[in-house]
């Protein structure tokens, strides 16, 4: 699990370096998948559930699940990217979202509230907590700066399978739901909105779009609940010290 976490790392500094205005999604696509491959390890998300690419490529207004295509990244776009690895029978899964060049003051925001919402969540992934709280924290801390937190989809376990339970929403209620217990591997996953919290899904059955069409952030890592506080496995420190 800890190669996996590493790798699933790794691979979102590669897709970072590449991520600039004029770039499309699908090298960026291309750019991971070759780069999980020279390091033996296969893309989990490719044919995951008929699901067509190595990446989750998600820009603007698709909170998760959009598909690499031949879109051409602007400057001022956002570009969610979720990274799956499956590697000596186990899984890793990490997600960030890229700014395309210079986005606009809210954008940023949006973004610093996202991940630091996710680093809230992972500070109450102890063991003897429940997944309540994780979603507590998550929820309080993005709504406190006016955003909205997408409440359909949710994190999760995750081990020998790509999706365990128990589920790990982003909202909830302090001492609620399925209680943590030591050793236990979970992806946090905070997707936040910056307008209302409303979601469709795209007619290809993937892609969830927010319903007001302003754009989301998504940010996951993968954790270790543990008695003191949680041991990370991803991290973004490849995608930060670049």
């Amino acid at each position: 699990m800890r190669e996996n976490g590493i790798l699933v790392s790794r691979t979102l500094a590669e897709v970072g370096k590449t991520v600039a205005p004029g770039v499309t999604t699908l090298e960026l696509n291309r750019v991971a998948e070759t780069f999980i491959r020279d390091h033996g390890a296969i893309p989990s998300f490719l044919g995951y559930e008929g699901f067509p690419a190595a990446l989750c490529i998600s820009v603007n207004d698709v909170v998760v699940h959009g598909f690499p295509s031949d879109y051409v990244l602007r400057e001022g776009d956002i570009v969610s990217v979720d990274c799956g690895t499956l590697y000596k029978g186990y899984n890793g899964d990490s997600a960030y979202t890229f700014p395309v060049g210079e986005v606009d003051a809210e954008t940023r925001k949006l973004l610093d509230v996202t991940k630091a919402s996710l680093y809230e969540g992972i500070a109450a992934a102890v063991a003897g907590n429940r997944t309540g709280d994780i979603g507590h924290a998550v929820q309080t801390y993005a709504e406190s700066f006016g955003f909205s937190v997408v409440r359909e989809l949710e994190g999760h376990g995750i081990g020998r399978e790509m999706h365990e339970l128990p589920g790990v929403p982003n909202y909830g209620k302090a001492g609620k739901g399925t209680k943590l217990v030591d050793g236990m591997t979970i992806c946090i996953e905070p997707m936040i909105n910056a307008g209302n919290r409303g979601v469709y899904l795209a007619r290809n059955g993937w892609a969830v779009h927010t319903a007001d069409h302003r754009n989301s952030a998504h940010y996951e890592l993968t954790v270790v609940v543990r008695k003191g506080h949680a041991e990370l496995l991803s991290t973004f420190d490849y995608i930060e010290n670049i």
